[in-house]
């Protein structure tokens, strides 16, 4: 099976590693969106993504600079809340070398990457409303490539499903019309007093841990999934449907 998960806007560009990188499948598109936000004004940036002054004069100089920063392998370099339950640095040189061909990144920039593919330090979320000469948003130019070399690689790995452990913004870029995958989209919640929620942070670590799970298990079943209990989540059958399994744990106590 496949498994897709969000970037992140934290980003740990420590240039100790020991894989050899590998060059982004979309790294033209890249190149060509860096181009179109290197001419947006200091303003526009901050209002395209809703940044303060210090954050978009970051981004404006790794626009302009876009193509000549250190560069490290995506899995290594996103710190965010999905990347604290991936651990993609405690993944052993088999478990990332099997990743390479199951874990895909969604990304507005690159938009698919792979764990060890090259990126340079940026920031352009998905949900990003950039004008280029394929529409108004990043979801119009990314159309349907995306979706497609899914497709692409499923058939390359023999893979029968794939796990979306994105966020509704990024998958959102995955075409479903020209997606002819299942689709399953593993759901994780708190439970306190008797009432199960989902809670942001606790639940994209959880699609984290759910994505090394599936690396670290080689899993091609999808109903395997029911068997993961990290950080103490339990499946729970009347609650889940074969596209949507339903994990619910206790609150964890501060």
């Amino acid at each position: 099976m496949l498994v897709v998960i969000s970037p992140a806007k934290k980003l740990d560009m420590d240039p100790s590693y020991t894989y050899t990188p590998s060059q982004p499948v979309f790294l033209d598109h890249a190149q060509e969106l860096a181009e179109v936000a290197r001419g947006l004004s200091h303003d526009g940036i901050r209002s395209l993504m809703g940044l303060s002054d210090t954050l978009a004069k970051l981004n404006v100089e790794r626009f302009a600079n876009f193509g000549t920063q250190p560069q490290k392998p995506a899995a290594l370099s996103f710190a965010g809340d999905t990347y604290q339950g991936l651990e993609a640095k405690s993944l052993n040189d088999d478990d990332m070398a099997w990743a390479q061909n199951h874990l895909r990144i969604l990304s507005g920039l690159y938009g698919l990457l792979r764990p060890l593919d090259a990126i340079e330090p940026y920031r352009l979320e998905m949900g990003s409303r950039l004008k280029t000469s394929h529409g108004v948003s990043l979801y119009e130019y990314w159309g349907s490539k995306l979706a497609e070399a899914l497709c692409t690689q499923a058939a390359k790995t023999d893979s029968n499903a794939l796990v979306n452990c994105a966020s509704q913004e990024y998958f959102g870029a995955v075409d479903a019309s020209a997606l002819s995958l299942p689709v399953i989209t593993p759901i994780f919640k708190e439970e306190r007093d008797g009432s199960a929620k989902i809670v942001s942070f606790f639940a994209k670590k959880a699609r984290g841990a759910m994505a090394r799970y599936i690396i670290q298990n080689r899993l091609k079943d999808p109903e395997a999934l029911q068997q993961f209990d990290s950080g103490g989540y339990r499946y729970r059958p009347n609650e889940s449907s074969s596209s949507a399994p339903v994990f619910i744990r206790d609150y964890p106590e501060s």
